[in-house]
């Protein structure tokens, strides 16, 4: 899962598949070959993990943790979980798909990885499930990057695109590729040709693979909302910014 250190590499960054192996290989057919993907966080839990797994290790890959990674590795250990917690139970079926052997590594990824002086990270660099969202003040996204000095960065967590100037530091979203939400079911990625990004998106037959993720999968509510019935934007911006405030 890792690469020697890259300068001046074109890069596909990949956020946010969760187990949606038809959106990935929608992506996949539509950008350009990359030298280098960068898988950056919750490819897990999913519906179909093995096969999400199996097409990105085809690929030149480097990986970070997301929250998906580091509960899905977690959920090998422990009791069985609160079948009301959602996260908990798709972290634990996706282990069990992936087994031991394959899920554990999945915790032990960075947080953080540069590729041609950009930084990269699932949700914020010392926090895989921190939200900044489109609307969040500046106020929480200096926080955040304190300390940060490079002048792009790349977060993906909230499975929304946006582009944000903090400070000195451009901070873009790279959007979900599997659970898009924005409002019209599109795969969301990002395109990084050496150190310049440029927000993609690629329409495909979505409400057809949120129906296949549906037969084997229990969060049918989240795959609704991205996929099948998309919730408008902005619905889906002001819960994760409630949540921010609230500390979840």
């Amino acid at each position: 899962m890792g690469c020697d250190s890259l300068l001046d590499v074109n890069v596909l960054a990949l956020y946010d598949i969760h187990g949606n192996v038809d959106a990935l290989e929608a992506v996949l057919a539509a950008a350009p070959e990359p030298d280098l993907v960068l898988v950056g966080g919750d490819a897990v839990p999913g519906p179909f993990a093995v096969a999400t797994l199996d097409r990105l290790a085809q690929l030149p890959t480097r990986w970070i943790r997301g929250n998906g990674e580091r509960e899905t590795a977690a959920a090998l250990a422990g009791p069985a979980p609160d079948p009301e917690d959602l996260a908990a139970v798709t972290a634990r079926l996706s282990a069990e798909e992936l087994g031991a052997t394959r899920a554990r590594p999945l915790g032990e990824l960075p947080l953080t990885t540069e590729v041609d002086g950009v930084l990269y990270f699932h949700a914020t660099p010392a926090d895989d499930a921190e939200i900044l969202t489109r609307i969040s003040p500046d106020e929480r996204y200096a926080e955040a990057l304190s300390g940060v000095t490079h002048g792009l960065v790349v977060a993906g967590h909230t499975h929304q695109q946006h582009d944000r100037m903090v400070g000195g530091t451009r901070f873009i979203n790279a959007g979900s590729v599997g659970l898009p939400y924005e409002g019209d079911g599109v795969a969301r990625w990002l395109w990084v040709a050496d150190g310049v990004p440029e927000r993609r998106a690629t329409p495909y037959d979505a409400a057809a693979a949120g129906a296949r993720m549906k037969e084997v999968w229990p969060d049918v509510m989240s795959i609704d909302a991205a996929l099948v019935s998309p919730v408008p934007a902005a619905e889906i911006t002001e819960l994760f910014e409630q949540r921010a405030r609230q500390g979840r």
